[in-house]
């Protein structure tokens, strides 16, 4: 007998799923991807929609036995407040997948039942940290986690086999640094610094959206076209032509008035602030748990940005065991909405073992 359980991370800007299919011999994963949903743009009504259609089109209509549910949605200016944001969510997702059972990943990496969450939204609000961080450390009992994403970074220590942050909520996690607002692709460039190197000094940049660190990301190689999945800043193409003509913007220039090296030069310099973001945010997790040691302990990194930004700020930090996430779970994307299916296998007895 095959039980399928679904795991969804429900992002603002994404939605990730993945399908795992187990059986006697274990589990395998079936379906596994993410969907891009910009819910500022297409508004919070659209939400089963889009589960329907993606319910259709890669479940095939049908229902899987049980849905593991963890999300970010809720902080969206969509809704009022988290309570609200909450609460649709979840009704959402048992609305469309109606003959599952629905559990939610908590802030406390366990899971609640659907009444439990809308009862205590901040219990499973932004809550899908603690799943990767779980599953990671069901491999490796004492590490750090470094998830760099499209949006934020998180960087969460696990002792013990769980996630052990000082920080519950976004705000807590944000005052400790256990959460950054940085990301590859949709972090505009004035959240990172206020002024760029050009002739030889700095100059202060517009206070507008004119650029995103996708721009500076494709602009350097980091990620190609395929990779930069959100909305430009200007509505406009994603070619590099399009990124340095975006750059230049930021400090009131264009194309024509800037040179093309000095676009990559102010790329190179917005790259490295934005690492130094991570690095410093890594320096005060490390200064406030003290059982991680640069030596000894391992980081796992993950996310869209675990090469261009997380795997160098851990070296920065001077970490000398790094790993991939896909090197313990051999999971290639949408690691969180893996992890919380297969989490939920687990506590739920349907998994005979979980290694």
């Amino acid at each position: 007998m095959k039980t399928d359980v679904l795991g969804l991370d429900i992002g603002g800007a994404n939605i990730k799923y993945c399908l795992i299919r187990i059986s006697e011999d274990g589990y395998r994963v079936h379906k596994i991807g993410s969907i891009h949903f910009p819910i500022w743009i297409r508004g919070k009504e659209s939400l089963p929609k889009t589960l329907l259609k993606m319910k259709n089109e890669i479940l095939m209509r049908k229902d899987p036995n049980f849905v593991a549910l963890t999300m970010t949605a809720e902080l969206s200016d969509v809704y009022f407040t988290k309570r609200e944001g909450v609460e649709h969510v979840i009704k959402s997702v048992m609305e469309i997948f109606d003959a599952s059972d629905v559990y939610i990943m908590t802030v406390n990496a366990k899971f609640t039942d659907p009444e439990g969450g809308i009862r205590n939204p901040m219990l499973v609000a932004a809550a899908n940290w603690p799943a990767t961080a779980r599953l990671i450390g069901r491999k490796l009992s004492t590490s750090l986690m470094i998830d760099v994403g499209s949006t934020t970074t998180d960087i969460i220590p696990i002792k013990d086999g769980y996630p052990c942050t000082r920080g519950k909520t976004d705000t807590e996690r944000l005052m400790y640094g256990e959460l950054v607002y940085t990301g590859i692709l949709r972090t505009p460039i004035t959240a990172i610094t206020h002024t760029v190197p050009l002739s030889g000094t700095m100059c202060r940049i517009s206070a507008e959206k004119f650029a995103l660190s996708g721009d500076v990301h494709l602009i350097l190689g980091n990620i190609t076209e395929d990779e930069y999945t959100t909305e430009t800043a200007d509505n406009r193409g994603k070619s590099r032509k399009e990124c340095l003509a975006r750059l230049a913007r930021v400090i009131c220039a264009d194309i024509e008035t800037i040179s093309e090296d000095e676009l990559i030069n102010i790329a190179k310099y917005i790259y490295a602030k934005q690492m130094s973001q991570i690095t410093e945010a890594l320096l005060q997790v490390l200064g406030t748990h003290k059982f991680l040691n640069p030596k000894t302990t391992p980081v796992v990194v993950l996310g869209i940005g675990k090469n261009i930004l997380a795997r160098p700020a851990a070296t920065y930090a001077g970490f000398a065991k790094i790993f991939d996430f896909y090197d313990l779970w051999k999971c290639p994307s949408a690691e969180t909405a893996f992890a919380v299916a297969l989490l939920l296998a687990d506590d739920m007895r349907i998994l005979k073992k979980l290694e």
